[in-house]
């Protein structure tokens, strides 16, 4: 089936709103270090600041999802990228820990809105048949960002510092003019706008085993990638002494891997299954632990970093199509976003979780990645199981 010009324009700027929003929040990841120097304070207690925006986030999907469940996809979008842009601005003019660590929350609420009502809007507007490859396209908005924060960080951080880079979280807000000029509703929203639509505690109670096993499935997922992302970083410039070109080096690498491996299973999603092509991304990860945790040089830990994230990106890569297909038809907006920053909450203790687990074993931030990574991608295997197929359901919002 072939795609209206409407339809490519949702996909991409639903696309271009989870990079952007996944760039601005990779900007903290890089400079843990050096706001922890300004601040007379250490690593560990800079890392909150990681796990504050996490745990935010559901409460943005909540707030968000809602709005967009009552008052359409687009200009709920619209709105929730503008505020990420300017809150993740205003990080830059903070004067002490304590409020960088309030901004980087407000943060992560606007930021928890955005990936809910994004792909909502986007699975909504196109051919059912396509859900697997823009479900990995769409997912590869996050390493997308990740390879956006990382290209900053390389060539302009020497220049602009850690204040520079938060400055640059105002880029986003641009979105919001080509939403508004290029992309419209949500067809399936638009059918259904004047039905009476169940409450958000009457659809999800309805599906309560659902709800709760979403929310643990969500939760492993959100381990394993922020397990193996948020203090990559650190582990490369603290562990290894690696200067910032070496790590820019590195992260292109991983994000490249990322972005192949969200393509390719979403795609295969498409012909095995959902269930089937998240197994197999997931337990990739094992072989490659050694690789990617302990070997010692840039080119080994470059291939173990792309071939990771092609496991990690590559079984999140589902995820977009597979949230939405078995959601409550009425809650779509809500439902997918919340399971999936709900899962954040419950993660959100990663980044301080693998920064003591470094400091009591040594400073060995990859005997902490290698822990969490591995426990997640077996956890991720086996929960899946239980999930159901619902690969090419029809999308109606009534």
């Amino acid at each position: 089936m072939s795609w209206t010009k409407e339809q490519k324009q949702t996909v991409f700027a639903c696309y271009l709103g989870w990079t952007l929003d996944a760039f601005d929040f990779f900007l903290m990841v890089f400079v843990l270090k050096d706001v922890a120097k300004e601040f007379g304070a250490d690593i560990e207690a800079v890392s909150w600041a990681i796990m504050l925006t996490l745990a935010a986030r559901p409460i943005g999907a909540l707030i968000f999802g809602r709005l967009a469940d009552r008052f359409g996809r687009r200009p709920v979008l619209m709105a929730n990228i503008a505020l990420y842009s300017i809150l993740g601005f205003s990080s830059a003019f903070a004067p002490n820990l304590m409020a960088l660590l309030v901004l980087r929350t407000l943060f992560g609420v606007a930021m928890g809105g955005e990936w809910g009502v994004g792909s909502s809007l986007t699975m909504e507007s196109i051919p059912k048949e396509s859900r697997g490859f823009v479900s990995g396209l769409l997912q590869a908005g996050y390493p997308s960002g990740y390879l956006l924060a990382t290209l900053a960080f390389g060539q302009l951080f020497e220049h602009i510092g850690w204040r520079g880079m938060f400055m640059l979280s105002l880029l986003p807000a641009l979105l919001t003019l080509y939403i508004r000029r290029n992309v419209p509703e949500s067809p399936s929203w638009e059918a259904s706008r004047h039905h009476d639509k169940p409450g958000l505690l009457q659809a999800i109670s309805a599906q309560w085993r659902l709800s709760l096993y979403a929310i643990v499935l969500m939760t492993c997922f959100n381990f394993f990638s922020h397990g193996t992302q948020d203090m990559y970083p650190t582990f490369l410039r603290v562990q290894h002494k690696f200067d910032p070109h070496t790590v820019q080096m590195i992260a292109i690498c991983l994000n490249v891997g990322a972005i192949v491996g969200g393509l390719a299973i979403g795609s295969l999603s498409e012909k095995i299954g959902r269930r089937n092509a998240i197994t197999l991304a997931a337990l990739f990860a094992l072989p490659v632990l050694p690789l990617w945790a302990f070997t010692t040089t840039p080119l080994l830990l470059a291939l173990g970093a792309f071939l990771m994230q092609i496991s990690v990106q590559g079984a999140w890569g589902v995820i977009p199509a597979h949230l939405n297909e078995i959601s409550p038809s009425a809650v779509r907006a809500t439902f997918p976003g919340l399971v999936y920053q709900l899962g954040n909450l419950f993660a959100s203790v990663n980044s301080p979780l693998q920064a003591h687990m470094a400091k009591t074993n040594g400073g060995d931030y990859g005997l902490a990645m290698a822990i969490v990574a591995g426990l997640v991608a077996l956890a991720i295997a086996i929960l899946i199981r239980f999930s159901h197929e619902r690969r090419g359901e029809t999308m109606t919002s009534h």
